[in-house]
């Protein structure tokens, strides 16, 4: 099996494989379909099995990392794979796949395709929706009814994020880079697509300060269909992390550090013209949307029947000079910002 490591703040499967978890700008939910929002830096990840008899044991038993967020604070997966050597992964919200809305299972599934290859796909920042456009992630705590989790499938049992890694079959792609990657790597090191994701347990005993993820803005996003096959991925050679998130206090509490500043606001880095980024990905189609996920609120639209006042400020934002980048063949794009 893959071996799963957790270095400079991101997730390492194998030897070539690796998630990082996005901080980035909530986007207003204001109807209107928002082009990539850029990555303001990592969150910081700590491993369950450092923390000891701090975390129920619950999590002990399941394992993984933990991750800090505010609430209704905004996120994005970067993956990193080598073009010669991709890997499918599944997304789970709260055993709920992020791509059909359905149950999570531990097996890939080709009608509907329930999972994404990288580095064909080098991010991937929400809900897949409706054609196109993706819900962003945002956090939301456990409990309240807001996060995909409970409105899919009534109970907000687990939170967090779940992530699967299925290797290619044996002889279906190489076992070393191409000779020219071999000599680029010896004077430039590769760098990584964000550059400067059973039957079910017993329910778990939530802990005060959990997270789930909810349905943020629109954002334009394709979730692309394998150009490989299904029958391409070993069923035989997978990992799978579970990523807990916990708030700002419970953070502090379990690993001692300080939690990261509060996070930027659409509308102050709209203030500052900073850029957003697009994909040339005209030429390549993406998966249909699912009824499940379709059908998800939003945070603002939960807000609306909770509170005679917003809960958030959603007034639309200026988008500033929108940079298009190439679909990346060997997980190397980035949308990264200049804050």
């Amino acid at each position: 099996m893959p071996r799963v490591m957790l270095r400079d703040d991101r997730v390492h499967v194998g030897d070539r494989f690796s998630v990082s978890f996005q901080r980035t700008l909530r986007i207003p939910d204001d109807g209107t379909e928002y082009p990539l929002p850029p990555g303001l830096g990592t969150f910081p990840l700590r491993r369950i099995d450092d923390l000891g008899d701090r975390v129920p044991a619950e999590w002990r038993e399941r394992g993984g990392i933990i991750l800090p967020m505010y609430q209704r604070e905004a996120m994005w997966l970067c993956f990193h794979a080598p073009s010669w050597k991709p890997r499918a992964l599944k997304v789970g919200v709260g055993k709920v796949c992020a791509i059909t809305g359905r149950p999570w299972s531990e097996a890939l599934h080709r009608e509907p395709q329930d999972y994404v290859v990288a580095p064909l796909q080098p991010w991937l920042d929400g809900i897949a929706a409706g054609t196109g456009f993706i819900r962003q992630f945002v956090a939301m705590p456990l409990g309240l009814g807001y996060t995909v989790e409970g409105q899919v499938t009534g109970e907000e049992r687990h939170g967090g994020l779940q992530l699967k890694v299925f290797e290619p079959r044996a002889g279906r792609f190489p076992d070393e880079p191409p000779l020219l990657e071999r000599v680029l790597r010896c004077a430039v090191p590769m760098s990584c697509a964000c550059a400067g994701a059973a039957p079910a347990p017993a329910a778990p005993r939530r802990c005060a300060g959990a997270m789930g993820l909810a349905a943020g803005g629109r954002m334009r996003q394709k979730v692309y269909p394998d150009p490989h096959g299904v029958d391409t991925w070993d069923p035989d050679h997978t990992a799978r992390v579970f990523v807990h998130l916990v708030n700002s206090e419970l953070w502090r509490e379990l690993t001692g550090e300080k939690p990261p500043r509060t996070p930027v606001t659409a509308k102050e880095y709209a203030r500052h013209g900073l850029p957003w980024f697009d994909l040339y990905d005209e030429h390549l189609g993406t998966v249909a949307p699912q009824d499940a996920l379709a059908k998800v609120k939003s945070v603002k639209d939960l807000d609306a029947g909770k509170s005679t006042l917003p809960l958030q400020d959603d007034e639309p934002v200026t988008v500033g000079p929108l940079k298009k980048l190439p679909v990346p063949p060997n997980g190397t794009a980035v949308h990264d910002g200049e804050w």
